[in-house]
């Protein structure tokens, strides 16, 4: 199997804290992974490693064959890795398409001036945001400020896009339109690593899911090996899903 991205031992420690403790997975290409797990369980941390917002304390992080491991946001970025961030904070002053724009030359995916701005317009078209490329980013509303998101790590052209609970907030309308765009996101090719709480959305979504409990990678496989796993159900997703987990698959985990 071709690996895209490849974690080995991966440890973060804050202090006496250990938020990510010896974790090893593997990335294919094409894949969409779900990281699910309680709150505190280490799946922000881990995607801020891998994007070089903290560095590993230790263990080896490769992308494309190459080790990343000590690599800054804006190297990790050149190189193909983008990511979304829970919190959204566009540059509020700006317009949405600048915002797109200083995303793309942030990784360096075009030049200043008009290719900058063509490429930012394309991505909002993509994401339904065209018509408010001239607005001021601060007149969206959350739902269009997590598609302004997208379109940002879009501009940045990666080949691996780390979703960091891009659902969060929405209303059901807002998530399916969200679901339908990661989809469009996938079947351009770029893989997927999203971290989501809302288990309708990982179990239609994800070709594999990735369960990290205290840090730890406790459980990886299928979406239907997942919500079957014991140690999965315990930890995580509740007794409901001993069942099998259809009844439940639109409870969301906080």
């Amino acid at each position: 199997m071709t690996t895209l991205l490849q974690l080995e031992g991966v440890t973060r420690q804050f202090g006496g804290l250990k938020a990510v403790s010896g974790v090893d997975l593997s990335v294919a290409p094409g894949e969409v992974i779900g990281l699910i797990g309680p709150n505190g369980a280490g799946k922000t941390t881990l995607v801020n490693v891998i994007t070089g917002v903290h560095r590993a304390s230790s263990g080896i992080v490769r992308f494309d064959g190459e080790d990343v491991t000590g690599l800054k946001p804006f190297q990790a970025a050149r190189r193909g890795i983008a990511r979304t961030f829970q919190i959204v904070q566009p540059f509020p002053e700006m317009t949405v398409a600048e915002n797109v724009a200083a995303a793309a030359m942030f990784a360096g995916a075009v030049r200043y001036g008009d290719e900058a701005n063509a490429e930012a317009l394309g991505h909002l078209r993509f994401v339904g945001l065209a018509e408010m490329a001239d607005k001021r980013a601060s007149s969206l509303t959350l739902a269009m400020r997590k598609r302004l998101e997208l379109a940002k790590s879009l501009a940045m052209r990666p080949k691996l896009l780390l979703l960091d609970e891009v659902n969060a907030g929405l209303n059901a309308t807002e998530v399916d339109h969200a679901l339908s765009l990661i989809r469009g996101i996938a079947a351009r090719g770029v893989t997927i690593l999203i971290i989501e709480h809302l288990m309708k959305v990982v179990l239609s979504l994800c070709t594999r899911i990735v369960v990290l409990h205290h840090g730890e990678l406790i459980a990886s496989g299928t979406p239907q090996e997942i919500v079957q796993d014991p140690r999965v159900i315990q930890a995580y997703l509740g007794r409901r899903y001993a069942a099998g987990g259809e009844a439940a698959e639109g409870q969301s985990h906080g």
